[in-house]
């Protein structure tokens, strides 16, 4: 039986020599019995695990009993071996140790399988806080892009009213410019919640590369060298291209940030294999051939624990003051939203490379237009807006916009009563909110399109919340506009809307 046994099983002098060395100590270690009779068992051990091995012996010559234990040994060649291992006294009729028996198994396999289980449960668990997170995120932002749209639109409104107090107009004016930033920090946390809606297009990483590229060399800094490496073929995804600048800047200025005293940043597209069992993605991919993009840094690299943290929002490790620990919060939601996975690799005083992976598009979608308001709207001309917004002052600043721009406005603060209004008074275009109390907007539509299935609909909100599709990508029949805007944005919105549905051009 120990002849045959998958097991090492060696004998051994209470002091630590070999006395017995089967056929599974063979093939386990790699010595055959003549090379290892009468050696000392610390020739399987490296220094710390022969200091081990002899305390666990004394222990034992001491009537510790049997000991179980894992430990590292060595195999011939000095090639290492994970061990689970239990070691027994053997006594004789007066109880005096006049020996010991040691057997061994090969965990090594066991120990990567557990290794790459746990991998994966902290990935999960990782995932898991994030989402947590982005729920609390978006619901703060809902409730702040209504509040912003307020404040912005009565600013403009009295800045249009003060254009003879000069002084009066500057003071707005820096409102106004504090209140731009509050919304691009919401607009940041929503799209780290994949809470926002977006509308993608096909997108030429080499081109994205290129425009950064452009805008970084007037921004980033003499002491730091740009270059860019796009790739030999066109590589398209389908994604927001403003979003993927977003990415690529946000990447870029952390990178900067890591160089104070200068350095290299690489900008790089290419193509990628993934065989799908990779651990170091966020989130995990299926395997596939995938559109690479790479920012790569010489900088001051981070810690384990700090790459473990980077993608949660808030966290920063700038000073109080440079950072909102938004940023990188903001290109974990971009990419996810998009499909793509990214992986973060960095070394204290070496440096740090994102890896953005993008699914990879080989037919080209159909090109989507996109309204510009570098020209006056078009005018309403009468026509009646049925606005729905449960947000009495927000209602009151869309009435007072749209009414300025030619159109009359039917008012509702919710869904029944909008369908009451619409009952008695009609409308031309439907105007509402996308979350509300007792009826949503989608819900509103469907009931509003079984009285009018051509009833042109605009949706506003600040945070969907996935009621515009399930992927919160918004397909091309659907007409949104994000909270706040500004009025030109929602006047230029409704009219292309109310042109879309009646054919107009």
């Amino acid at each position: 039986m120990v002849e045959h046994s998958d097991d090492a099983i060696v004998g051994l002098t209470p002091e630590g020599l070999i006395t017995a060395w089967n056929h599974g100590a063979e093939r386990l270690f790699g010595y055959t019995a003549a090379e290892m009779l009468g050696r000392p068992a610390t020739v399987l051990a490296d220094q710390s695990g022969a200091e081990h091995q002899a305390d666990v012996l004394a222990r034992i010559r001491h009537g510790a009993g049997a000991q179980s234990y894992e430990a590292r040994r060595l195999r011939k060649g000095g090639v290492p071996v994970d061990l689970a291992l239990t070691i027994t006294p053997i006594l004789d009729q007066g109880g005096t140790v006049i020996g010991i028996s040691a057997i061994a198994r090969d965990i090594t396999a066991a120990k990567e399988a557990a290794e790459r289980q746990r991998a994966i449960e902290q990935r999960t668990n990782q995932a898991l806080r994030m989402e947590s997170l982005g729920k609390l995120a978006g619901g703060v932002a809902h409730d702040f892009n209504n509040i912003l749209a307020i404040v912005a639109n009565y600013t403009d409104f009295a800045i249009e009213e003060t254009t003879d107090r000069p002084h009066v107009q500057a003071d707005l004016k820096q409102a106004r410019t504090a209140l731009d930033r509050a919304t691009n920090l919401t607009r940041q946390l929503l799209t780290f919640t994949r809470g926002d809606a977006i509308q993608p297009q096909d997108v030429d990483l080499n081109a994205s590369i290129g425009e950064a590229c452009a805008m970084l060399q007037r921004t980033i800094g003499e002491h730091i060298t740009l270059i860019t490496r796009p790739s030999a073929q066109p590589l398209t995804v389908h994604a927001d291209p403003g979003q993927i600048q977003q990415v690529l800047l946000n990447l870029a200025i952390n990178a900067r940030d890591a160089m104070p005293d200068g350095g290299t940043l690489v900008l790089e597209a290419n193509t990628a294999i993934l065989d799908g069992t990779e651990v170091d993605m966020q989130p995990p991919l299926p395997a596939g051939t995938y559109a690479r993009l790479l920012v790569s840094d010489t900088g001051e690299g981070m810690s384990a624990e700090t790459v473990a943290r980077i993608f949660e929002p808030f966290y920063t490790t700038k000073p109080q003051g440079k950072g909102t620990g938004l940023g990188l919060a903001t290109v974990y939601g971009i990419i996810t939203e998009a499909g793509g996975s990214i992986n973060v690799y960095s070394e204290p005083g070496i440096g740090t490379t994102f890896r953005i992976y993008l699914p990879l598009m080989t037919t080209p979608t159909a090109a989507e237009t996109r309204p510009t308001i570098d020209q006056a709207p078009a005018p309403g001309d009468g026509r009646t807006v049925l606005v729905v917004e449960d947000e009495p002052a927000l209602a009151r600043v869309v009435t007072r916009i749209l009414t300025n721009g030619g159109y009359h406005v039917i008012a509702a603060a919710n869904g029944p009563q909008a369908l009451t209004l619409y009952d008695e008074h009609g409308c031309d275009i439907l105007l509402t909110d996308v979350i509300m109390p007792e009826m949503s907007g989608p819900r509103l539509t469907e009931l509003l399109h079984d009285r009018d299935p051509d009833l042109p609909v605009l949706y506003m909100s600040g945070y969907s919340n996935g009621l515009l599709g399930t992927t919160h990508v918004l397909a091309d029949d659907i007409a949104f506009i994000e909270k706040p805007f500004s009025a030109g944005e929602l006047l230029h919105k409704l009219a292309a809307t109310t042109m879309a549905a009646t054919g107009e051009k």
